[in-house]
């Protein structure tokens, strides 16, 4: 007889509802999981805040759950500073944090220790951490990456109404009569708001829209009106607007009387800004100042939306104070449609905040300078007591790391070898820091190269806790699967580590950290807001898992409160919301004959941050493939500069080299670049060594939006381009050295071929005959299958094949064949004669570009099919562009207005 052989087993499947981990919209996912591995997201349809839609970089989250060589699997440690790393046991590297922790404290004091964290961390993760510094070790020295793109948002909310809460919500985007966008490009930033907003702005085509922001972004094809001032001047232009209320009879005199205070020395203020005055300070007509303001000041209903572009500035308390002031002198808050309305940069830098994980804030919205505020959270705690010395911010932090008051540095969940200003002065801090913890999860971050200590965090969507969302949304972020090696969530590698400690200074202390789990933590966390603005003292895991996401405040017997404010009390001494006598005042790194171009910096519509997760993801490079300046075309003739040629740029801190694109977009005099590329990608320190680390005085927030530079020609006479198809981190850790040796260098994953890289460099004079050998090896192309090579002068031409597809290619010295090889590569499909085409001979090929990253539509493809008539509606039907996450749509309009506009010429 035959056996008879076992029905193969069921694949265990399961959907596990969580958020993404990107933006601060807080969208819900749904993470599909089969046999413990992630094969695919989807929108979670349930969650309030998102109804199911993703932006391109949430649909590709699955890409970016990995086990490989691109995660820290494992513990790495060494004692000495010259010393290399070596893999540790995690127990020998909890106690090698405690003893040197134990050291400092000993030997320096408690404020010799500093905690530099992320508001990527989980609310869990903050709470944890904040309870370690302050109430074990015994420094206010905490603070936050929040510190580099909301603490101006959050001084602006406590100085005027009273609290650090955003008092409306994403239903109002359906209900405002005019929109007010400053200094956001929503389009790239807040995708699926932007494309709510969209939404209702079809179903409501009377609502206006105003977008204020010096570039022309994505997010103006909703515009009514654009308003392009010049950089940092939003001050001005926001008392000019109050200016026309006033002088209109547009405020609402009640509302003022009765509920604010302060509102007549501000009026003494804004006199002298009168719209033909604040023409000239901010570049735009007088007329549209006024059209603006009677829209504004017209409207039943007024919402603004602002981000970075307010808070990253010297002066970004006072941007985001006279922006409220619009709403107080018109009533416009507390009901449907209306508000100041801060957009969240980060997943969680609401929750970490309302955990009190800044060095200004204690857990409830309290203040670490008031004793009573002390008390209270040490009472919760359970420990006697909580430093009184006021803590550090960021960069202040990174100061006292470089004049050595700061021994030991510990870093969790960010990268700020990149993404902090003046990058020289923050390494040269790095270096000094007798130990830098670095508490990581992705091997390919700039910080790591100075860690003496690298603990394995867990990552989404391999842990467990809660994150709160712009609109003041709490929702529960799932564990989908296990984490891979030795990594553990954040909050347990810190209790370790604080047990170890306890044992050596504060051995009644180490209890303190026995927690059960998640739950635990989050139930001690709620219960430092009771009887505080924020109070979800009534909320628990058990709500959430049974009544979803939920809106704070939300204490016992309490209704929900989508709004806030809408009873006109605020929660301050008075009762009264407040106006604030603020002066307009310039960008700190003013422009000058040496330094004439105003630089901003921004996103790319599919990368995030510093690029650790999303540069995982080959499909998210195709929109904006490389690093690049954008400059207008009158200064690319005027700094001689041609079509993707390479140009050093300057500030007074620093320097880059990047190639140049035309781009009307940007005004003349100006300048962008996207805010990713960081020494991981390019040569040099990377984009932020430009930046400027001037402070907003009462934030404490840097002017990363601005920097004066200087922009000229790059004399390379030498250059070089590559490709190379495999996995991005495998061949990221070969190649990156490469950065090192030239001075022009980029390395950056690419979608071509399926999975790889691209490199471009640039050297002054051609490189000798052992490097370009140590080049071929490492491209794999030492063994050619076509070559044309003169070495002596730099040249090397060579290309590997497997069939039709091309593998790898050089063109060193001559890269004129480098448009028809990526082509190639990108279709698979070889030129006629490669011969021909690799010795710089073949014809001219003009290579797509993708628009659409969740179809792969390209430029070409529309184009043609714009050209035979097709309209927005039948290109999604036809070629599925747009129908994903929608972000492309905007740029779509773009082609086909441009096309009409050809037409109309013609």
């Amino acid at each position: 007889m035959h056996a008879v052989s076992a029905p193969p087993e069921e694949p265990v499947r399961e959907s596990v509802a969580s958020v993404c981990c990107y933006c601060g919209t807080g969208c819900g996912v749904r993470v599909h999981v089969q046999n413990g591995q992630v094969t695919s997201i989807s929108g979670d349809e349930s969650h309030p805040s998102s109804r199911g839609r993703l932006c391109s970089k949430g649909m590709a989250l699955a890409a970016t759950v990995r086990d490989d060589d691109s995660r820290v699997l494992g513990a790495q440690g060494r004692t000495q500073k010259d010393a290399e790393r070596r893999p540790i046991a995690l127990s020998d590297a909890y106690e090698l944090a405690a003893a040197k922790l134990a050291e400092v404290i000993r030997r320096d004091g408690p404020d010799a220790v500093g905690f530099y964290l992320s508001g990527q961390l989980l609310t869990e993760d903050y709470a944890v951490f904040n309870k370690f510094a302050r109430g074990l070790v015994g420094t206010n020295n905490i603070d936050t990456n929040s510190r580099l793109c909301m603490s101006s948002a959050v001084m602006g909310y406590k100085l005027t109404l009273g609290a650090d809460a955003p008092p409306a919500c994403y239903e109002d985007l359906d209900h405002a009569d005019t929109v007010l966008i400053a200094g956001s490009n929503m389009a790239y930033a807040h995708p699926v708001l932007y494309q709510r907003l969209a939404v209702a702005r079809e179903k409501r085509p009377e609502m206006k829209v105003v977008v204020i922001d010096p570039r022309r972004t994505s997010t103006c094809d909703l515009a009514d009106l654009h308003l392009p001032i010049a950089p940092g001047t939003d001050v001005a232009l926001f008392h000019a607007m109050l200016n026309v209320l006033v002088w209109d009879d547009l405020i609402d005199k009640a509302y003022i009387e009765n509920h604010t205070q302060g509102f007549e020395a501000l009026k003494r203020r804004i006199h002298e800004f009168t719209p033909n005055a604040v023409e000239r300070i901010c570049g735009i007509p007088a007329a549209d100042i006024i059209r603006c303001a009677h829209w504004f000041g017209r409207a039943k209903s007024a919402l603004s939306l602002y981000t970075m572009g307010l808070n990253q500035s010297s002066s970004g308390t006072d941007k985001n104070a006279a922006l409220i002031h619009l709403h107080l002198a018109t009533g416009q808050l507390g009901r449907p449609g209306s508000g100041p309305f801060s957009l969240t940069g980060q997943p969680n830098a609401m929750g970490g905040r309302e955990a009190g994980g800044m060095a200004t804030l204690l857990p409830g919205h309290r203040d670490p300078k008031e004793a009573s505020h002390r008390a209270e959270v040490a009472a919760i705690w359970g420990v006697h007591s909580l430093p009184e010395t006021p803590g550090l911010p960021a960069l202040e932090m990174f100061d006292a790391v470089l004049d050595g008051r700061i021994k030991v540095l510990w870093i969790a969940a960010t990268n700020p070898a990149q993404s902090l200003p003046n990058q020289a002065k923050v390494r040269a801090a790095l270096a000094k820091a007798e130990m830098v913890i670095v508490q990581e999860a992705f091997v390919g971050t700039e910080t790591l190269a100075y860690a003496d200590l690298i603990l394995p965090a867990a990552t989404w969507p391999e842990k467990s806790g809660t994150v709160t969302n712009s609109e003041r949304r709490i929702s529960r972020v799932r564990a989908a699967i296990r984490p891979p090696g030795d990594a553990q969530p954040d909050w347990k590698l810190v209790c370790e580590v604080a047990k170890r400690l306890a044992t050596k200074i504060a051995p009644e202390k180490r209890s303190l950290f026995d927690y059960s789990g998640e739950a635990a933590i989050f139930a001690e966390h709620v219960a430092t807001t009771a009887g505080r603005d924020l109070d979800y003292s009534a909320l628990d895991y058990d709500v959430l898992e049974a009544q979803g996401p939920q809106q704070w405040p939300y204490r016992a017997g309490a209704v929900e409160s989508k709004r806030l404010y809408a009873d006109g009390l605020f929660p301050t001494a008075s009762g009264r919301a407040r106006f604030l006598d603020v002066a307009y005042t310039a960008v700190a790194d003013a422009v000058s004959a040496q330094f004439p171009v105003a630089l901003t910096t921004g996103r790319l519509r599919d990368q995030w941050h510093t690029m650790t997760r999303t540069g995982l993801v080959p499909a998210l490079t195709r929109h904006e493939e490389m690093p690049q300046l954008h400059l207008h075309p009158l200064d690319m003739r005027r700094f001689r500069l041609n079509e993707q040629g390479l140009a050093r740029v300057r500030s007074r801190r620093g320097e880059v080299y990047l190639p140049a694109a035309s781009d009307d977009s940007v005004k003349p005099g100006q300048a962008f670049i996207p805010m990713h590329w960081g020494s991981a990608f390019l040569s040099g320190n990377g984009v932020n060594a430009l930046a400027n680390d001037a402070r907003d005085p009462i934030s404490r927030q840097p002017e990363l939006k601005h920097s004066a530079v200087r922009i000229e020609p790059a004399a390379f006479a030498w250059q070089a381009v590559a490709w190379l198809r495999g996995g991005i981190a495998s061949l990221r850790a070969r190649l990156n050295h490469w950065l090192l040796v030239f001075p022009y260098a980029v390395i950056v994953p690419t979608a071509l071929g399926g999975e790889g890289v691209r490199l471009h460099l640039g050297a002054h004079e051609p490189p000798d005959t052992a490097t370009l050998e140590r080049l071929l090896a490492e491209l794999s192309l030492d063994h050619a299958d076509m070559a044309f090579d003169d070495p002596a002068r730099g040249r090397l031409r060579r290309l590997r094949r497997d069939g039709q597809s091309l593998v790898a290619f050089l063109l060193a010295g001559d890269i004129r064949a480098q448009d028809a090889l990526l082509a190639w590569a990108q279709s698979g499909m070889p030129p006629e004669n490669p011969a021909l085409v690799l010795a710089g001979r073949g014809p001219t090929v003009r290579r797509a570009s993708v628009v659409c990253t969740c179809e792969n539509v390209s430029d070409a493809a529309l184009e043609q099919a714009i050209a035979e008539g097709q309209d927005l509606d039948q290109l999604k039907a036809n070629l599925k562009c747009g129908t994903g996450c929608g972000s492309c749509v905007p740029q779509i309009k773009q082609m086909i207005q441009r096309a009409k506009s050809r037409e109309h010429a013609a």
